[in-house]
C-alpha cells in the first residue's frame, strides 16, 4: 500500500508538472478558506492584526499555497460580506486595535474598557442546534457589539490621527501618506465618504481615515503572506447593493426608473432546490451603457481587485453570460426572466486594460452551454465543488472523477454545509453515492472517520487547486457553518480560537497536501 500511494504521489507530480502553465500562473497546489472576520483575535471579530500573520505561518508550515477569504466589503444589515456598502472599500471592523495602539492613536485602557468582549455569555444560544458542541461564546461574533463600541474607538483614534495631522512635525511622512492615498482613490473614496458620512453623522474625512488605515494594515498584512509564500483569493460579488455608494454615485450603470429606483432586481429562476426561486434584489447593470463606455467602471473594480489580491474569484460568473431579471417589487422569483449579459466582451475589454489576471469563475447552479463556452473562451478555472457530486437533485456532473486540471475544487463553500454535519444530513441514496465514489460499503464509510476521507478524495483529483475549509480539516459540526442561505441571523459569524491552530492539525494538512502532489 505504502509503495502504491508513493507511485501515485509521483504520478501526481509529474502531472503537476505537465500541466502547470506560465500563461495561466496555476500550478497544482492547495489551499485554505478562512474569512478574515473568523480569525481568533482579542476584540470579538477577526481582523489584520497579530492573529493574520500567525495564520499565514500556519498556511506556509502546512505546505499550501493559497489562502481564500470572503469579500472584505463594509456591511450592514445582516452582516453579509457580499451585501456591501461599496465594492471598492474596505471594513473599519478588520481594522486592528492593537496596531492604532502601537501608532499612537488608541490606549490599552481605551479598548480594554470599550466592551467588545464584554457579556458575550449573552449570545452562548446563538448555535443553530444546540448540541453543545463549539459552544464557547467566543467563537460568535456580536456585530450588534462591534458596532456599538468599536465605532466610539475608532473616532478617538480619528481625533489623535487629525492632531498628528495639522500639528506634530513628526508626522510629515504620515502627512504625505495620507494624502497619496486620498489621491490614488479618488474615483470611489470621495463618493464612500459622503455616503457613509450622511448615514453615520460623522465627518467625510473620519470616513476617509478609516479607509486609509484598512488599506495601510492590508498592505502590511498582504506583504507579509505574500513573503510566507502564500497567495491570497480574494472574493468579489458580482452585484452591487442597492444601499451602497456605486448606485447613488452611478446612477447610470443600473437599470433604474427616473426616480432612481431599480427597476429589475437580481435573482435566480424555481429550481428542486427553491421552488419559488431566489430573490436576491440586487440592482442590475444597464449593459449597454458599459458596453458604450468601454466598460470603464469594471475595469477600475478589477484593477482595485487587484491591487488587494493576487487571484480573485468572481461570484455568480454565469450572469456574465446570462442573467436573471426579476421585476421590482415582486415578491419571489417565479416572474423573472433570463437576459443577455457582455458575455466576452467584457473580458478581451479586461484583458486589454489589465493584462493576464488570474480570476477563479464561479460556475456553480444552473449552467447552460453557453456559460460553459464564455468560461472556456475566457481560459478561467471554474469551481467543483465535492457535497454538489453526491446530491441526487444536482443536473451538474460534479462526480471527482471529471474535474478538470483547470478547475478549482471544494469541498464545500461558505455557503455549504461543513463535511461532517452535510454527511449526517443528506439522503441515504446520497451517503450510497458517496460510498460508491470511496469504493467502500456504505456501513463502513459511516463508521470511520469520513470527513477525512472525503478530503482525500478531493485531493487526489485531476483539480489543479483544491481549496478546504478549515471547519472541515478540524471536522466541525454544523455550528461552524459560514451561512445558510436565504436566512437571516447566525450567518457569518462563527470563529475560531488560537488553540484550534495546533502542530497535529498542521502536520495533517501537509500530509493530505504532499500526498496528493500538490506540495
Amino acid at each position: 500500500m505504502a509503495m502504491e500511494k508513493d507511485l501515485q504521489r509521483d504520478a501526481f507530480r509529474e502531472d503537476s508538472s505537465r500541466v502547470e502553465s506560465a500563461r495561466t500562473g496555476w500550478k497544482r497546489a492547495a489551499g485554505v478558506l478562512l474569512p478574515i472576520f473568523s480569525l481568533p483575535g482579542r476584540y470579538g471579530i477577526g481582523g489584520f492584526g497579530e492573529e493574520a500573520f500567525r495564520f499565514a505561518d500556519f498556511l506556509s508550515e502546512s505546505g499550501q499555497s493559497y489562502w481564500q477569504i470572503l469579500p472584505l466589503g463594509p456591511t450592514g444589515y445582516g452582516d453579509s460580506p457580499y451585501q456591501s456598502f461599496s465594492t471598492f472599500a474596505g471594513n473599519p471592523y478588520f481594522i486592528d486595535l492593537p496596531t492604532l495602539i502601537r501608532e499612537g492613536l488608541l490606549t490599552e485602557e481605551e479598548c480594554e474598557e470599550a466592551g467588545l468582549e464584554e457579556g458575550a455569555e449573552e449570545r452562548e444560544g446563538e448555535k443553530e442546534d444546540g448540541s453543545g458542541e463549539l459552544s464557547e461564546p467566543e467563537r460568535r461574533i456580536s456585530y450588534e457589539r462591534q458596532y456599538r463600541f468599536r465605532y466610539p474607538l475608532l473616532r478617538k483614534a480619528y481625533a489623535r490621527f487629525q492632531r498628528g495631522l495639522c500639528g506634530e512635525e513628526s508626522w510629515e511622512a504620515e502627512r504625505e501618506s495620507y494624502q497619496e492615498f486620498l489621491q490614488e482613490e479618488e474615483l470611489w473614496l470621495p463618493d464612500y465618504a459622503a455616503f457613509m458620512a450622511k448615514k453615520s453623522g460623522d465627518s467625510e474625512d473620519f470616513h476617509c481615515f478609516l479607509q486609509y488605515e484598512f488599506r495601510k494594515q492590508w498592505r502590511r498584512l498582504k506583504r507579509y503572506v505574500n513573503e510566507r509564500g502564500i497567495e491570497l483569493i480574494g472574493d468579489i460579488p458580482i452585484y452591487v447593493s442597492q444601499d451602497s455608494s456605486d448606485l447613488l454615485s452611478n446612477p447610470k450603470l443600473f437599470q433604474l426608473s427616473p426616480e432612481g429606483e431599480p427597476l429589475r432586481v437580481a435573482g435566480c429562476p424555481p429550481d428542486s432546490f427553491a421552488a419559488d426561486g431566489q430573490l436576491w434584489g440586487n440592482p442590475l447593470y444597464d449593459w449597454e451603457y458599459h458596453r458604450k463606455s468601454g466598460y470603464r467602471w469594471w475595469i477600475e473594480r478589477m484593477r482595485h481587485c487587484f491591487s488587494l489580491y493576487d487571484i480573485v474569484r468572481v461570484d455568480h460568473f454565469r450572469g456574465f453570460d446570462e442573467y436573471f431579471s426579476i421585476p421590482s417589487g415582486d415578491k419571489d422569483a417565479r416572474g423573472g426572466r433570463w437576459e443577455k449579459g457582455p458575455g466576452i466582451e467584457l473580458f478581451r475589454a479586461l484583458k486589454e486594460a489589465l493584462g493576464e489576471k488570474r480570476i477563479i469563475a464561479e460556475d456553480l447552479g444552473y449552467v447552460t452551454d453557453s456559460v460553459r463556452k464564455l468560461v472556456r473562451d475566457t481560459g478561467f478555472p471554474g469551481m467543483k465543488v465535492l457535497e454538489f457530486a453526491f446530491d441526487s437533485r444536482e443536473e451538474a456532473d460534479y462526480s471527482p472523477d471529471s474535474w478538470p486540471e483547470n478547475s478549482v475544487g471544494y469541498t464545500g463553500t461558505h455557503d455549504n454545509q461543513v463535511l461532517k454535519a452535510w454527511f449526517t444530513e443528506i439522503s441515504e441514496e446520497d451517503r450510497q453515492m458517496a460510498a460508491e465514489a470511496l469504493h467502500t460499503a456504505l456501513s463502513e464509510l459511516e463508521s470511520s472517520n469520513y470527513v477525512d476521507r472525503f478530503i482525500e478524495l478531493s485531493m487526489q483529483t485531476k483539480a489543479n487547486t483544491v481549496i478546504i475549509p478549515l471547519q472541515d480539516y478540524l471536522r466541525f459540526g454544523a455550528e461552524s457553518r459560514i451561512n445558510k442561505p436565504s436566512t437571516l441571523g447566525g450567518n457569518w459569524s462563527f470563529r475560531f480560537l488560537k488553540s484550534d491552530f495546533t502542530a497535529e492539525l498542521s502536520g495533517r494538512i501537509r500530509k493530505f497536501t504532499e500526498e496528493s502532489g500538490r506540495g
